[in-house]
């Protein structure tokens, strides 16, 4: 694994985000060429890593990782399961990024609710593929239903603009966030791209130190209050709201969740300061 380019919590104090990206970059490939027994496959990533906190990589780290590839026989593979087909306001990550992998799985939104994954890749690559008689099955490959559902999704993407659609709102949820930033110190940061949102929570913003406890209890506050929130804590990634809203969201439900967030950190931080 390689140390994720988080400028929040550079690695190295100071450094401007394309720095620590590089840095980290760095130390990632050389502790996989010490590890290495000359022969590599591939390198794996999200476009945006979700689950680590929606962690934004800078293109210059990306476009890094497709050179590294390159230059050690390896394929560059992007896990776009939360970041394909329009979420994050471009068709996928690869876009977003403006690099070119060998390899993209998709899953999640593809399916609208049914289970349905796809790998996408490259003709040369299907074609090694098949001439070396690789052949891949499960109980539900190319089964119809899903795969109507997946073109179903698909069409409706492209007829209602909703990749549009999700930068648009996404800009705007952004802007509610940053207002509720000035008004709670106990938000450090607010990242991510189109409707992939990450919203970090801290006890003060010079020390940046996560804020666990009010996390959990403003989630759970939340969910008596009618909005489902969903936060990542781990002791080295912080305490993490992860929003993704669906593409179709209206103004009125983000103002809506907006108000109840607000309402919720205000309770929780006050509850917290009674038992302190």
């Amino acid at each position: 694994m390689m140390p994720e380019p988080n400028s929040y919590r550079p690695i190295i104090s100071g450094a401007t985000a394309d720095d620590n990206a590089m840095a980290c970059l760095e130390l990632g490939l050389k502790m996989f060429d010490a590890q290495s027994r000359g022969a590599p496959a591939a390198i794996l990533i999200e476009p945006i890593i979700s689950a680590g906190g929606v962690i934004v990589p800078p293109q210059c780290f990306m476009e890094g990782l497709r050179t590294a590839a390159d230059e050690r026989g390896m394929l560059l593979i992007f896990d776009e399961a939360q970041t394909a087909f329009g979420r994050i306001g471009e068709s996928f990550g690869a876009i977003y990024h403006g690099v070119v992998p060998d390899i993209m799985s998709v899953s999640k939104t593809l399916g609208g609710g049914l289970p349905l994954a796809a790998t996408i890749t490259s003709c040369a690559i299907e074609q090694d593929v098949h001439d070396k008689g690789f052949s891949f099955y499960t109980s539900h490959v190319s089964d119809p239903l899903p795969a109507h559902a997946g073109l179903a999704v698909l069409r409706t993407i492209a007829n209602e603009n909703l990749i549009e659609r999700a930068r648009e709102m996404g800009d705007y949820l952004r802007q509610q966030l940053e207002t509720l930033q000035q008004r709670h110190e106990a938000i450090g940061d607010i990242r991510g791209a189109g409707l992939l949102i990450g919203v970090e929570i801290v006890k003060d913003r010079q020390t940046k130190v996560p804020h666990h406890q009010l996390g959990a209890l403003t989630t759970e506050l939340c969910f008596e209050l009618g909005l489902s929130m969903n936060i990542r804590r781990r002791a080295e990634r912080g305490a993490v709201w992860r929003i993704a809203p669906p593409l179709t969201v209206s103004h009125d439900e983000v103002d809506r969740a907006i108000t109840i967030l607000d309402q919720a950190l205000s309770e929780s931080v006050d509850k917290l300061a009674r038992a302190s």
